[in-house]
């Protein structure tokens, strides 16, 4: 009795020993890895997007090698994903500091546009007064400052991008034997642990590739439409309509409304006739035809959960955190399917069994 009473304490001491140890080398992995998180975030996430493309790429390589096919697709992440993502953050950081500037300076007023509205209010209230020059200048003074905040580090930022193509490479080369430790480690069965890992990758594609994406197009229809209807600041107007794209109701409205009435305003009648035409064929075509197809391929995720999930993204994770955002989000929301499956579904079944045991 006494020698069984040892060994059983002597298994308890090994096993505290040992996950204490487990314990402190995760941790110490952990701070290792943190400066790290969003690169590995974004190659991770890039991979799970583009692994249609690496099995097509690797298809057409010779002997179907793993590590050929998986330089080419890094290589053209880099060419059609993260270097646009980059030219078109850095052309709306200028945009936002140039027409803050103009502001300050004086050389750019809005305030004549509204004048007519603002002396009719005051026929009733005197006192009323709309400052649009100033609310537009603190606004892009917020957004200066932001702005400035996230790409101050470029070297951070390069090196962030760096990593990720790196760790791109490895995910699409190494990624099934990545899977199959992870798919060992759980204590699911594995059949179970693929079936959530599909899931998770058809759950993070469709946000990327469904409402994030729509979002991006409308926002660049948007932009092309003020680039040839007299717009100045395409881009950064573009850029905010595909912020307003993610606006549950709203959409890319929010921006080419007061556009369209400001060329009215200002006597560009074709102008004004040809964005509004633009906007509810062209930008409308998007949201109402190619929207559907790609968001209803697998996303589940409210417009509204989207628009915070992309701001709190940029926050966080900085220009990156606009599909990070909502990847991270995603994953959670998936995760607390798989909990109710099978964890809150099982202890169901298991308390109807023993009922009609």
């Amino acid at each position: 009795m006494l020698y069984t009473t040892a060994m059983q304490l002597s298994r308890v001491i090994q096993y505290v020993f040992f996950f204490g140890l487990l314990l402190l080398a995760g941790y110490m992995v952990l701070l290792i890895m943190k400066p790290f998180v969003t690169a590995l975030a974004l190659a991770l996430t890039i991979v799970i997007i583009c692994h249609p493309l690496y099995v097509q790429v690797k298809k057409r390589v010779p002997k179907q090698n793993k590590s050929v096919a998986a330089l080419l697709s890094t290589i053209l992440v880099l060419l059609l994903i993260i270097a646009p993502v980059v030219f078109v953050s850095s052309l709306v950081v200028r945009e936002v500091v140039t027409f803050y500037q103009d502001l300050d300076a004086g050389t750019l007023s809005l305030q004549s546009g509204v004048t007519v509205i603002e002396s009719r209010i005051q026929v009733f209230a005197p006192s009323f007064r709309i400052d649009v020059n100033e609310q537009i200048k603190q606004t892009a003074e917020w957004l200066t400052g932001s702005l400035g905040a996230i790409f101050k580090g470029t070297i951070s930022t390069i090196f962030v991008f760096f990593i990720a193509l790196i760790g791109s490479f490895y995910f699409f080369r190494d990624g099934k034997e990545f899977l199959q430790v992870l798919i060992k480690a759980s204590p699911l069965p594995d059949r179970e642990d693929t079936a959530i890992f599909d899931r998770l990758a058809k759950a993070v594609r469709a946000v990327a590739t469904g409402t994030v994406l729509v979002a991006l197009i409308q926002g660049s229809m948007v932009a092309i439409g003020f680039a040839i209807f007299g717009i100045d600041r395409g881009i950064l107007w573009g850029s905010l309509a595909s912020l307003g794209a993610l606006m549950p109701g709203i959409g890319t409205t929010v921006v080419t409304a007061p556009a369209i009435i400001y060329l009215f305003y200002v006597g560009e009648l074709f102008n004004a006739v040809g964005l509004l035409i633009w906007s509810m064929l062209i930008v409308g075509l998007v949201d109402n035809l190619i929207g559907p197809y790609l968001i209803g391929r697998g996303n589940n995720l409210h417009p509204f959960i989207v628009l915070i999930s992309v701001l709190g993204g940029i926050t966080l994770f900085g220009p990156i955190g606009f599909i990070l955002g909502p990847v991270v989000v995603t994953f959670f929301l998936v995760l607390l399917e798989i909990y109710h499956q099978y964890v809150v579904e099982d202890k169901s079944m298991k308390e109807s069994l023993k009922t009609d045991i």
